[in-house]
């Protein structure tokens, strides 16, 4: 029965998960249309990429005990393939800077997964040593990925603008760090409950924090005092002209 439900509950946080992949899109169609990735970061798809990687080698065979975690698995492929994507159009509108900085993380989580990867073969021999191994990463990498957000969050906090953080970027993560918190409780899978627990209460903090500063509209540029004293000094003097020009 509890097998059952977790499957379920299973392809339900997969289809939650790829929308929430799927939601930077509006984002990079923005940035393909300007040709300029503007004051976008791409930590938040980096450090994404790196944790889909991570989970998605945990749901595979050679580290869980056979297909147990195919939902995982085949969520996290997808979620690659997003990623790395979203990547690559950032990198190709980049400046210099910003691109040299994202082709050496990229690099670097890529080297680190390989790492990984070799260690979970070659020293390890029991699924439940490598699932403690890679799930332990795992964590790191989920908490990496949940906190990031909270860059976007002080962004909006000092512009007063939700312009950098999307509503329903922050809803589908809240929804999916719920449906995977649910499914880890329901496998008695603590490297996946861990995690998600976190990642629902920073879900939870974007949405309070959107709430309160969607309110918020542009206010209406104000003339400064020069401005204003030059604007008054003009019109009094046309005013002087019309009165000396005007001939009774």
């Amino acid at each position: 029965m509890v097998t059952s439900i977790r499957v379920i509950v299973g392809i339900i946080g997969s289809a939650v998960c790829v929308l929430l992949y799927a939601v930077p899109v509006l984002t990079f169609k923005r940035v393909i249309k300007e040709a300029s990735v503007g004051e976008f970061s791409c930590l938040p798809y980096i450090l994404a990429l790196f944790s889909a990687l991570t989970w998605g080698w945990y749901g595979y065979p050679v580290v869980s005990n056979g297909w147990e975690n195919l939902s995982l698995f085949g969520t996290c492929t997808i979620g690659v393939l997003f990623e790395f994507s979203f990547v690559i159009i950032y990198i190709w509108y980049a400046p210099r800077e910003k691109k040299k900085f994202v082709v050496i993380m990229v690099s670097l989580i890529l080297a680190i997964l390989c790492t990984i990867v070799y260690f979970s073969i070659f020293t390890f021999h029991t699924h439940h040593m490598r699932k403690l191994f890679v799930g332990s990463i795992g964590i790191v990498t989920s908490m990496s990925m949940y906190s990031a957000p909270l860059v976007a969050v002080k962004q909006v906090m000092k512009t007063k603008s939700v312009e950098f953080m999307p509503f329903y970027l922050s809803l589908f993560s809240l929804l999916t760090s719920f449906m995977w918190t649910l499914y880890g409780v329901l496998g008695r899978d603590p490297y996946l409950t861990a995690p998600n627990s976190v990642g629902c209460l920073t879900g939870i903090l974007q949405l309070v924090v959107y709430c309160i500063y969607s309110r918020y509209k542009e206010p209406p540029k104000a003339v400064n005092d020069i401005e204003q004293v030059k604007i008054d000094l003009e019109v009094s003097t046309n005013r002087r002209e019309d009165t000396n020009g005007y001939k009774p």
